[in-house]
């Protein structure tokens, strides 16, 4: 890492591949067999207790596969994980109703300091994931289509209206396109997924956005509202021509289509693993202190990044009022930033780039 005010994360190299077998229910040191992958083993030091995490949809899907793994190996734990949008999450956890949050976007000052008030020591922000929100729509004749920045913005404040638009028939020369309405669908919840792409589209759509930033926005009526990522991704499933924006993971599993996206090389990139790794390897965190707010440009011009990435953060106290719960929440997240990348990209995530899964498990290392 370089010596700055932040370290770039450029020249990735993903987390190796291991996978996770249950241990005995006696062990405090679960050994997780590799399954067949390179790389020696990685042991896991089993905690005991109850503990509950609510907010990001975004992260619910990788954070039940690790609880799943986690307390098959981990007798005697439970993790309770509620998928209830990173606003409401961020506000159970500063109202000390949660053990930790969820959450795509860092905290307001106002939340940070309520946070801070309940556990009565910093609240930090720590990376556990990264992926792509897709923008997702049911066009059943319609394969591969590509949208710009500019283009997803109309769609999304209403002034494009049917899918034969001449924005969308110059995304996708030689492409026959229905004319069947649109049937735009955001979050009607306070959402870090509506933060992203909000912050994407400024950065890249110009002026052509006018609705700015945060987790909540002045939609226009002709928009539909629904909740939660399975909401909206439920919603386009049911409507021909319906498009949302919602984790690519989501999109799979309502049978839905992702388009490519114009990044800032020009180029309309496909979401995958490789093209998030690709749009965080301009991304940078702080040299110093344990509160790892990751920092990305959204407009960067690399070849092959899909430019709607997001890092997906635990908030979590430095120090716990609860040293049993704080010690299950450090073992949780030990393996969740450890072996439990593994089951990033069968998920519909990609792995933490090596320097900053290290840097995070250092952190966690000093929870107390």
């Amino acid at each position: 890492m370089k010596v700055s005010r932040t370290g770039s994360l450029a020249g990735l190299v993903v987390v190796g591949a291991l996978s996770l077998t249950a241990c005995g229910s006696d062990s405090n040191n679960a050994t997780p067999s590799n399954n067949g992958s390179s790389g020696s083993s990685s042991k896991i030091d089993c905690a005991k207790g109850d503990l509950k995490g609510a907010g990001s949809t975004f992260q619910k899907n990788i954070v039940a596969q690790w609880i799943k793994d986690y307390t098959a190996a981990c007798s005697g734990a439970t993790v309770d994980y509620q998928g209830i949008g990173s606003g409401a999450g961020i506000k159970q956890f500063g109202s000390g109703t949660i053990d930790f949050a969820g959450s795509d976007s860092t905290m307001k000052d106002a939340e940070q300091a309520a946070a801070d008030k309940t556990c009565g020591s910093p609240a930090v922000h720590l990376p556990v994931t990264a992926g792509g929100i897709a923008i997702a729509y049911n066009l059943k004749d319609v394969q591969g289509l590509q949208l710009s920045p500019a283009t997803i913005a109309g769609i999304f404040q209403g002034s494009i209206t049917k899918w034969d638009a001449a924005e969308i028939k110059t995304d996708n020369p030689g492409v026959t396109l229905p004319s069947t309405a649109i049937t735009a669908v955001h979050r009607d919840d306070s959402s870090g997924t509506t933060d992203v792409l909000s912050k994407f589209l400024t950065a890249d759509a110009g002026a052509a956005w006018k609705l700015g930033t945060g987790k909540e926005l002045k939609w226009a009526s002709s928009i539909q509202g629904a909740s939660k990522s399975d909401g909206v991704s439920q919603a386009v499933a049911g409507t021909e021509g319906g498009v949302t924006y919602v984790e690519v993971s989501f999109v799979e599993s309502a049978g839905l289509q992702s388009a490519k996206v114009k990044n800032g090389a020009g180029e309309y990139t496909e979401l995958s693993a490789a093209s998030v790794t690709k749009a965080l390897a301009g991304a940078s965190v702080p040299d110093s202190g344990n509160d790892l707010k990751v920092k990305y440009d959204f407009a960067n011009t690399t070849a092959g990044a899909y430019p709607i990435t997001a890092v997906s953060y635990e908030i979590v106290c430095t120090k716990g009022k609860d040293a049993a719960k704080q010690a299950l929440l450090k073992s949780f997240l030990t393996y969740a930033t450890g072996v439990g990348q593994a089951s990033a990209a069968d998920a519909g995530f990609a792995p933490l780039p090596t320097e900053l899964a290290s840097k995070v498990s250092a952190i966690v290392a000093t929870l107390s």
